[in-house]
């Protein structure tokens, strides 16, 4: 069971920047793919980014261009560099493994996650 602490929302202006921080705790970080994902008020949660063990990444196609994800296995941490949002962005963070890369399934477990609110 691997549990994360997210961290970095806030309130910002449209067309503002965000940086998501989640750090995990296991030994064993390096040999999990990570993802974020986000559930907005009323929404079923959905993917938002996940990078692999080796670093590949993927993108939900609203986020493409935008956010960036990251990973740095020395400080069990997985990043999300949020430019250029928009009220839509607007929603709970979430970091989690991922279980299968291929759907990337996340696992069962979840943390507190990070509220992000994009408003004028």
């Amino acid at each position: 069971q691997v549990h994360v602490v997210e961290s970095g929302g806030g309130l910002v202006q449209p067309g503002g920047s965000l940086r998501l921080s989640c750090v995990a705790s296991t030994s064993i970080f390096s040999g999990y793919a990570m993802g974020w994902y986000r559930q907005a008020p009323g929404k079923q949660r959905e993917l938002v980014a996940g990078i692999s063990t080796g670093g590949r990444t993927k993108y939900a196609n609203f986020v493409k261009g935008r956010f960036t994800i990251s990973r740095d296995n020395a400080k069990n941490t997985v990043s999300l560099q949020m430019n250029s949002l928009r009220p839509e962005d607007t929603a709970v963070y979430y970091c989690n493994v991922v279980l299968d890369w291929g759907i990337l399934k996340p696992g069962d477990d979840w943390g507190q996650g990070t509220q992000v609110t994009v408003s004028s």
